[in-house]
């Protein structure tokens, strides 16, 4: 296409199932504008008027706001075969590249984004607008860290008469994001959007869903019946304080629920969170460099060890220090990247364990106790994988599958060393066909260390 109505095309910025969006000179104001064009009767009719009503939808209540973190329409045309949607041209990227475990942003640039589309939400409910199909792919980012929420064609105005109004279509949205109001088709106000935005936080936060399921039903399940988990679970370098707030973003009761966007806006602004004195993202690329390197993690994926970043501590710890103690009741485990740790037990030296060792790992792997038999105490400045198990266990299957399996055979490999040490205190070891037999046709033994295996 060279031109759609007064618009001079440019190139193609995107593709989706139902639109296509073209950048292009707008002659009369002289600026870049964002072109989506939808085309009618691909599909049934159905899907075309329905379309179509959407469309309209979306420039009628795009039009009415007027706000620096809502994406402005400036031109909304519908034809027989085709409608187009001239809107504010955003130079950056949509927040779905960064729900991703590996592609993270930083904790400050996410509280930031988020409480300014709690202000967008804020401003367009005070219009009467409610959007509802809030989600990371509909809220573009600017220079600045400037949020530009958009897509309003599945918006819902508060202002109509609901018995009356056309373009009210029940059913929609992304059911990952969807409230759990929406989801049982009752009606809405604004803290859908606060709970879809809630969802969106939790993502980026963590590079997880709160509630993940292999099949729609059973996600539909969890939304309606089950507590999200805290985020601190699933990223320990967090601010307990974000608990709290998403607790409530999230919360199913909506008299329990942030009552408007104003104030979910204000609790982010009272979290006092850590600010790294270099860029959290360059210090966690540095940590995930070392770690691709470190033996234990050869058989780790990229994204696995991205996920295991989030689910541990990073530990500088000094020497003489406890890591894990004899008695203590925990599942903490971790792994050592540099220095030295002594295992013992009763006052008894085991082993001493260095770089890529796991340390505390079979009170994880054990199946019912937790108790723990040995100690662990650094013999000098040793950085130290500290994970937690509570998060881990939240974590994707494919991280826990590879994590048990890698600790299992470091686990196996420690024990046939225990083996050799064993024999090497024994006595020889009775020849077969020679000596009094035994049931199955060996000697019973005469000798050797008799002793049980004590886990670490």
């Amino acid at each position: 296409m060279e031109t759609i109505g007064r618009y001079r095309v440019r190139g193609e910025l995107g593709k989706g199932a139902t639109a296509t969006v073209y950048l292009c000179d707008d002659p009369e104001s002289e600026r870049q504008v964002a072109v989506k064009v939808i085309r009618f009767g691909q599909d049934s009719a159905a899907m075309s008027r329905r379309m179509r009503k959407l469309f309209q939808n979306e420039g009628m209540v795009s039009r009415r706001l007027d706000h620096p973190n809502i994406v402005r329409v400036f031109d909304a045309v519908v034809e027989d075969d085709f409608a187009y949607l001239a809107m504010e041209y955003i130079q950056g990227f949509n927040l779905e590249e960064h729900c991703r475990i590996d592609k993270l942003l930083p904790m400050h640039r996410v509280i930031g984004i988020i409480f300014k589309c709690c202000m967008a939400l804020d401003s367009a409910y005070r219009q009467g607008i409610i959007h509802r199909d809030i989600k990371p792919a509909n809220i573009m980012i600017a220079a600045n860290d400037e949020p530009k929420i958009a897509d309003f064609g599945l918006a819902l105005n508060m202002n109509k008469d609901m018995d009356r109004d056309s373009t009210f279509i029940m059913g929609v949205g992304s059911p990952a994001y969807m409230s759990p109001e929406q989801i049982k088709g009752y009606p809405l106000n604004q803290k859908t959007d606060l709970y879809s935005l809630g969802v969106v936080m939790f993502q980026l936060l963590t590079g997880r869903l709160p509630f993940r399921a292999s099949n729609q039903a059973t996600l539909i399940y969890r939304i309606i019946n089950t507590d999200a988990p805290a985020v601190t679970a699933l990223n320990p370098n967090l601010p307990e304080g974000l608990n709290a707030i998403l607790r409530r973003a999230l919360e199913k009761d909506l008299y329990s629920r942030y009552r408007n966007g104003a104030e979910f806006a204000k609790d982010l602004s009272a979290v006092r969170y850590q600010i790294f004195e270099d860029d959290q993202t360059v210090q966690d690329t540095r940590h995930f460099e070392v770690l691709r390197k470190l033996d234990f993690f050869t058989e780790f994926d990229n994204d696995e060890i991205w996920e295991v970043l989030r689910v541990a501590v990073w530990r500088e710890v000094s020497p003489n220090v406890a890591i894990i103690r004899e008695g203590d009741n925990n599942r903490m485990f971790g792994i050592v990247i540099s220095g030295c740790v002594e295992i013992s037990i009763d006052g008894r030296a085991l082993c001493r364990l260095g770089p890529s060792e796991p340390v505390g790992e079979v009170a994880y792997l054990h199946p019912s106790s937790n108790h723990r038999h040995a100690s662990a105490v650094t013999l000098e400045t040793t950085l130290f994988l500290e994970v937690n198990a509570s998060a881990l266990a939240l974590s994707s299957e494919e991280l826990l599958e590879r994590m048990r399996s890698v600790l299992l055979a470091r686990l196996i490999r420690r024990l046939r060393e225990v083996n050799k040490i064993a024999a090497a205190q024994g006595q020889p070891a009775v020849q077969l066909g020679t000596g009094s037999q035994t049931g199955f046709g060996r000697s019973r033994p005469g000798g050797g260390l008799d002793m049980e295996l004590t886990p670490m």
